[in-house]
């Protein structure tokens, strides 16, 4: 399916994405690869393969899913109605979490001492909160711009709590950075403890581990076949018998 949608795929919209046009600025040509450049396709093919009317993504990833989507509609107004249009599924309040050492770049596991992973055992995930980078005013309040850490921070209480920014502002009034950063640890150590548990329980048993993603691989692969023989079909291929 991506060999079908790279024939679908311009030069220039492929050269536009901004993962391909950031190494390759950054690394130079040479260290560029083929690989790299039809990524995004191969992303999209990931998605449309399985028919997805929704995807979860982060704000970094808009950019990816708009090739997706435009690649779908090419499709079907050339060959006909036979790949699901996606549409995003964004949460606004936490499109993008930010690192806690440097406010001004995403969260990324490129950037361990920043990111909070929720397999991270409870008393690093603490020690990462604690030291979480904020400003050097004292006021507790959300602004993104002026106060990004502050603001991140204030962000992840939001989704984890169920409390509105004002709510959270308006509980902090005479309190400290300290105070901030103590909170938030605590509760997103709370929220990660089970998926840790669960995940080490899962792994400790490779066998019940193998049966589960037998199981979903087989739903995948009767999905992904079913699109692949209407593609096949729509572009004139020929498709063997099983």
């Amino acid at each position: 399916l991506a060999w079908v949608l790279e024939c679908q795929t311009g030069f220039g919209e492929a050269s536009r994405m901004t993962q391909f046009k950031d190494k390759s600025q950054k690394e130079g040509s040479a260290r560029s690869t083929v690989g790299l450049f039809t990524y995004p396709i191969l992303q999209a093919a990931d998605i449309l393969i399985y028919q997805a009317n929704s995807v979860p993504v982060g704000e970094d990833q808009r950019q990816h899913l708009e090739l997706t989507r435009d690649l779908a509609q090419r499709f079907n107004a050339t060959f006909g109605e036979t790949l699901t249009v996606p549409e995003a599924m964004i949460v606004k309040e936490t499109a993008k979490i930010v690192d806690l050492q440097d406010p001004t770049a995403k969260m990324s596991k490129s950037s361990p001492a920043g990111c909070a992973s929720l397999l991270d055992d409870d008393a690093v995930l603490t020690k990462k909160f604690k030291s979480a980078v904020t400003d050097s005013e004292r006021e507790i309040r959300f602004d993104q711009v002026n106060k990004p850490g502050v603001s991140n921070l204030l962000t992840i209480q939001q989704a984890l709590r169920g409390m509105s920014i004002s709510e959270l502002e308006a509980s902090y009034e005479g309190k400290g950075y300290g105070d901030l950063k103590k909170d938030t640890a605590e509760i997103v150590v709370e929220f990660a403890r089970p998926i840790r548990e669960r995940v080490a329980t899962l792994i400790s048993d490779p066998a019940q581990l193998l049966q589960l993603m037998g199981v979903g691989a087989h739903k995948a692969r009767a999905t992904a076949h079913e699109t692949l023989v209407a593609v096949y079909d729509r572009v004139g291929f020929v498709t063997l018998p099983d």
